[in-house]
């Protein structure tokens, strides 16, 4: 029996090879005779993991040397304030961009350690697009810019890095890591929630250039100190073991399929299908600008609201599962992350067609 399509915003889904490959080692990995689950995160077997894992996600995103890549904890929340106890120097600032519900909630925690100067991305309160790189208030005085490319309550994604000259740049990337590829290097610090596009809820990727560590603010929790977790290799504490074992089966998973350049290629067709069947009608529409729209999650609305339920009910019977919006957009929400095959946008697509065709 084929597998449902789950359009769910995180966690998301997992591509059917990795799950099956899990299943297979589930009792047994490798001859070694436990679960992964089980093994000592310290043991050589579970060791091999972790450095195959780091290696892979290394060679993905060719992540240069003087980064450290860290397998963490705490989600990308816990980034919001690990950021700014670890990034802000003595007399500094922080400079933010607002684009949407994640964006506000980092700033928002800034702001118990900082002032923040903040760009205004969206317009009445509501995220539609992105500001334009000569609008960004970057200030003199910040010790970085944080901005979150891709937010997926809202559906708007940013078509450019912005450029932040000196200053360090951040991006809160659990939504697009891994959907195309990037210059690491043009970012001081990558951080990433694995729910979405990397493996199951619990852990956090961090990749920091190495000069940006070492010194954080006075008080900072040991947990909290970038620099202990690099010295340790992401083991000062038992890490997220299972997580980090998907992770890695993943990253395998994206190498095999042509890397991050193939990924690209997909997503995008992806995305220009929905946007396209969303566009060609008058019964759905999209409220984000064409030029911001992102490739990962897709909210839409469908003319007659009170035909909302009806459409969620019937997607589940053809097996198109968890498409409604966040409760603050409203509408429709398809997320459709690297483990989403073009089948199931397509399968999409098709519904939305027919329930036009019926109700429309």
């Amino acid at each position: 029996m084929a597998r449902p399509y789950n359009f769910s915003a995180g966690p998301a889904m997992l591509p059917d090879s990795v799950l099956i490959r899990a299943r297979d080692e589930m009792l047994d990995w490798h001859g070694s005779g436990m679960c992964v689950a089980e093994m000592s995160h310290r043991g050589k077997e579970y060791m091999s993991i972790a450095a195959a894992a780091e290696a892979d996600l290394r060679a993905l995103l060719a992540i240069p040397d003087n980064y450290k890549v860290l397998f963490l904890q705490g989600g990308a929340s816990s980034q919001f304030a690990m950021v700014p106890m670890n990034l802000l120097r003595d007399g500094q600032d922080a400079a933010y961009i607002k684009t949407g519900s994640w964006s506000k909630k980092a700033i928002q925690e800034a702001k118990r350690y900082c002032t923040v100067a903040v760009t205004e991305g969206g317009i009445e309160g509501r995220f539609t697009s992105v500001p334009a790189q000569v609008d960004l208030l970057l200030g003199d005085d910040a010790s970085y810019v944080h901005y979150t490319p891709n937010e997926t309550i809202e559906g708007v994604e940013f078509p450019y890095v912005p450029d932040t000259g000196d200053i360090p740049l951040v991006a809160d990337m659990s939504s697009t890591i891994l959907s195309r590829p990037i210059d690491v290097s043009r970012f001081g610090l990558i951080y990433a929630g694995a729910q979405k596009n990397v493996g199951p809820a619990g852990l956090t990727i961090v990749i920091v250039r190495e000069d940006l560590i070492g010194q954080p603010m006075e008080g900072t929790p040991t947990m909290f100190d970038y620099k202990i977790h690099a010295d340790n290799e992401s083991m000062y504490n038992t890490p997220p073991t299972y997580a980090w074992y998907l992770a890695g089966l993943v990253f395998q998973w994206l190498r095999e399929l042509g890397g991050l350049e193939q990924m690209g290629v997909i997503n995008e067709r992806k995305a220009k299908l929905l946007y396209g069947a969303i566009d060609a009608s008058g019964f759905y529409a999209n409220p984000v600008r064409p030029d911001c729209r992102s490739w990962m999650t897709v909210p839409f609305t469908l003319a007659n609201p009170e035909l909302d339920a009806s459409f969620l009910a019937e997607a589940k019977g053809a097996g198109l599962l968890t498409l409604k919006g966040h409760r603050s957009v409203g509408g429709m929400r398809a997320s459709i992350y690297n483990a989403m095959p073009e089948a199931g946008v397509q399968a999409l697509v098709d519904f939305m067609a027919e329930f036009e065709r019926k109700y429309g």
